[in-house]
């Protein structure tokens, strides 16, 4: 943390947008981030996000890509357009490639995956463009990946078991005894 906080510390604009729904994320990561040298503004919906650039567009920002009152993309145009050399890192719980490539053509420079390590978003908002990214320090078991998509499309789904298992192509049993066990590590 040292070493980051010290790269966060050279940098003369430290002001950063996070937008996240999820409150207690978007509290820790924000807090986690202020300790690492950002200035950042904690919001919760794509109107906020909206409000907050309008009176000071941020150098940096952590936005999450899918929101109640819509998407994180329209957040990043909004920055793109207000300062251009604003550095702009995606967050999501519906990795693929498709919203990667979305983001990154909308102007993002990196996309991580929730949950994803304070640390890693520092490295991310602080990479040289064209740098490869480092591979993760801590990546999420196999176990992990698969307990994390199931219960995002639970969630999706209004957790109705049923059609989760219809959508997962699995026996809605199954999914009860996944769904009845703690997280993987």
């Amino acid at each position: 943390m040292t070493d980051l906080s010290s790269d966060v510390a050279a940098l003369g604009d430290k002001t950063l947008l996070l937008l996240d729904d999820d409150a207690p994320l978007r509290t820790r990561l924000g807090r986690a981030l202020e300790q690492r040298g950002f200035e950042p503004t904690l919001v919760a919906s794509v109107s906020e996000a909206l409000s907050a650039v309008r009176s000071h567009a941020p150098a940096y920002a952590v936005l999450d890509m899918r929101l109640e009152d819509g998407s994180g993309l329209k957040v990043v145009e909004a920055v793109r357009d207000a300062r251009p050399d604003a550095k702009i890192i995606m967050l999501t719980g519906y990795g693929n490639i498709a919203t990667a490539v979305q983001a990154v053509k909308a102007g993002a420079v990196d996309y991580l995956s929730k949950p994803a390590d304070a640390d890693d978003v520092v490295r991310a908002l602080l990479a040289k463009i064209g740098d490869s990214p480092a591979p993760p320090e801590n990546p999420m078991s196999a176990d992990r990946v698969r307990w994390e998509h199931i219960q995002r499309v639970y969630e999706l789904c209004n957790h109705n078991v049923s059609e989760t298992a219809r959508r997962l192509n699995m026996h809605r049993r199954t999914l009860q005894r996944i769904l009845a066990k703690r997280a993987p590590r």
